[in-house]
Formats: structure tokens, sequence, C-alpha cells
């Protein structure tokens, strides 16, 4: 029986790992088949069943109406004809690949797993992985031989946190499986969910790398922006004007320079890295990329204590207030957010620093950053502002919005714009000393 068919007949789909990626893939097939979903986080779980959705992804109201089976159970998942492992896959501090997560949620799934489950990982992984690491581990657990009781699939995520225009169902879903009839019942499963369309992947190796490379692809446009704007800067040129020029032909890419945090480009490079020297090759330009992006945050803080002394400013004890913590905007994901180098590294100034972001609950902060955070309204009295995120509720502001944040006689006004948010021109014909990438 094909595995449709099995979920249409009362087995489960589950879902293992209820972050930015599970919860909305579970809310979405709870829709349509019976649903379990797990974690190993009972706080998170207990957040869910209040109805709360801390990501913002999916939104409370479809936490709150959902059917899908919150547990930390895994015996529930011996229900499943489907699970799907969407975990995080993180690096080391030496920028390796940790696959902990995924190692242990294999470990779960072998221990739980009945013959003829179909197993499909979403978790970011560097090719060969699915094949050669978690099928190895769950027939040990479970004593069935993958490809005869028991199939793996592989199936990247492309969850854009923040983005509420290129969502699950709008996303084109690459699918992979060890063969072409465990590929047939993946496809169908996901098309349940996903409306744009299905492209199937000739083997896992080429779903799995697909993942990293249009990650990776990201990285070197975004490095090589920054690495012109770190150029201009010396020319005394404005990046963003030669953008806006450059943008003016056909085949302009429309990349712009900025900070590279978050689960995917920051963190996705380093897996094509790790596995290309593995196979005895080097990669040049993802590993230049990485360090490229990898240091715009102190880049971005000395350009901050440089611009303070233009304005002659006393650096000690300065008030300077930093707006946007997470890693990209209008989100409360802080997952490799470069705002907080930029924090650390200005504190070695020992500037006077206060942090804002009404996207970001201040108990989940790093424990060196919760006491520095203040909320926007508490904003006042500042010598420096420095916008590292271009959330909705900063980009708004006028010159004279901006000018209520300063100490009264401050003059002229540091602002550090890292995205461009504001016109050059207008700030400073209003009495600002400006700064942007």
């Amino acid at each position: 029986m094909k595995t449709l068919e099995k979920l249409k007949n009362g087995k489960a789909l589950a879902v293992v790992g209820l972050g930015y990626v599970g919860l909305p893939l579970a809310l979405a097939f709870a829709k349509k088949v019976r649903t379990i979903g797990f974690d190993i986080n009972e706080e998170k779980l207990a957040t869910y069943r209040r109805g709360i959705d801390p990501t913002k992804e999916a939104g409370d109201q479809a936490v709150q109406e959902t059917t899908l089976h919150f547990t930390a159970d895994p015996e529930d998942l011996a229900e499943a004809a489907f699970i799907i492992v969407a975990v995080p896959t993180p690096v080391t501090d030496d920028d390796v690949p940790d696959l902990t997560a995924v190692k242990s949620a294999s470990r779960i799934v072998g221990q739980h797993i009945r013959p003829g489950t179909i197993v499909c990982y979403e978790s970011t992984v560097y090719p060969g992985v699915t094949r050669k690491v978690c099928a190895p581990i769950i027939e040990k657990e479970s004593g069935l031989v993958c490809g005869k009781d028991f199939k793996v699939a592989y199936s990247p995520e492309r969850i854009n946190p923040g983005d509420k225009v290129h969502r699950l169902p709008t996303i084109c879903k690459i699918v992979s499986a060890t063969d072409d009839a465990s590929l047939d019942d993946v496809a169908e499963i996901y098309s349940l969910v996903v409306d744009a369309g299905i492209y199937r992947a000739p083997t896992l190796e080429v779903a799995e790398a697909a993942k990293l490379i249009e990650n990776a692809q990201r990285d070197v446009n975004i490095a090589f922006m920054n690495e012109v704007s770190r150029a201009f800067h010396h020319m005394n040129i404005d990046t963003q004007e030669v953008i806006k020029a450059m943008n003016t032909k056909w085949n302009a890419l429309h990349f712009t320079p900025g900070l590279v945090g978050g689960h995917c480009i920051g963190v996705d490079p380093y897996y094509f890295i790790y596995e290309a020297r593995r196979s005895g090759y080097v990669t040049h330009i993802a590993a230049a990329s990485r360090l490229v992006n990898d240091g715009m945050a102190a880049f971005v803080a000395s350009s901050t204590i440089r611009e303070m002394i233009r304005a002659d400013l006393r650096v000690h004890h300065s008030r300077v207030c930093l707006f946007g913590l997470t890693f990209k905007e209008n989100c409360p994901d802080t997952r490799n957010s470069k705002a907080f180098q930029i924090a650390r590294d200005l504190l070695t100034y020992e500037v006077d620093l206060s942090l804002v972001d009404p996207w970001v609950d201040p108990e989940k902060l790093p424990d060196d950053l919760r006491a520095h955070f203040i909320s926007l309204k508490d904003v006042r009295d500042m010598d420096t502002l420095v916008f590292a995120v271009q959330h909705r509720q900063f980009s708004g502001f006028s010159p004279s919005d901006l000018t209520v944040f300063y100490r009264k006689d401050r003059a002229p006004k540091v602002i550090v714009d890292v995205k461009g948010m504001y016109g050059r021109k207008e700030l400073e014909d209003s009495g600002f000393l400006y700064w942007s990438l």
C-alpha cells in the first residue's frame, strides 16, 4: 500500500523537531492527515499547548486551532507511516558541522520505527549524511534494513523566517529518496501542502547539495557587496548610490551589503566547505566569502567608534543605542545574529550600551547582554544610534523622530544605518553624522 493511502486510512505522519521549520510543516500537514508533532523540549511544547507561537511563523491562531498532537513521548512515533526530521544542524565554534541533534533524532526514530515507514530528513546536512550517517543509525537502533524494511528520503527545508510571501505552500519543494517507489510516495505526500510544485532530485546527495549551494551562492554574492562597500569607504564613495545606479541594468542581481547571520546563509556554506575538503578539494571562493561576511560585525563596530571620534565624542561611557538584535528584519529569530557581536565589540570600548528590539523576548537574550536591554519608549539622551536590523518599527522614523532619542545638546548626532534605511542627504541636512554600509 502506498504511504499516502496509509495516511488516509488513519496512520499518522510525524514531524520530529518543532522549531521554525518543523512547526509550520506539522501545522500544514495536520490540516490534511493525522499528524504528530514530536519535540524533546517540554517547555516549548507547553507554550504550543497554550496556543502561542513564539516563532511567529505560523501565528498563535494556527496553533490554537490545530488538531496537531504535541508530544514528547517517543512511543507515539510508532504510529507514524511517514516521519519527517527537522532538527537543527548548526556548526561548532570551529565552524565544523555539528550533527548532534540529527544523530540523536535518528536514534529516537530508530528505537520506535515500524517496518514500512519512510523517514524523510529536512535538516540541512552535507552530501552523504542521510545515506551514510542517519540510515545506519536507524538500522542499528531498530534492527531493520534500510531499503528493505524502511526507506529514507531527503527534502531540504526552504523556510525564510519573517517572509510572508515565500511560505511553505508557495516554495517549490525538492524531494529525493533511495528508490523510485519511495520518491513517488514522498512527492505525493508533500503535494498535500505544497502548491508551488515538486522537484524530484535524482539522488539523496543531489538534494542535500542543492540546499547547501543555494545558500552558499547567496553568501558569495553578499560577501562581494560587503567587500565592495568596504573598498568604497576607502574611496569616499557612497555604496548605496553606486548600487542604485548599478541596478538600472536589466541583469543586475540586486544584492546589497549587510550582516549575514541566521541558521542558513551563515551556516550552510561551512557544511559545503567541510565536505569538499574531506573529498580532497579546497573551496577558495566559499571560504573567502565566509571570512568576509563573518568580519562585517567587527567592521560595523569599529566604524561606529571612528564616527564617534569624528564627532568629538569621548567614547568612554558615551551612550550608544543598538537597534535590532535578530538576524533579520521582522522576525524574533536571534540564531547566529551578528548584532550580538556588534554589541559585544562596542562593549569592549566601554561605551554605555543600550539594546532595543521590539521582536525579542529579553529573557531569551544571552546572559551577558540581557542587562543592557531597554524598551523603545525608554530610548533617550543618546550620543549615538546604531541601526543593525531593518524592522518595520524602525524604518519609518523621520529626522525629528530620531532627534528625540539624542541628548538635547548633542551635535552632530551620530547615526550608523547598516542597511541604509534612511536617506543620507536628508539626515545630513538635519545635523546628523551619517554612516552606512
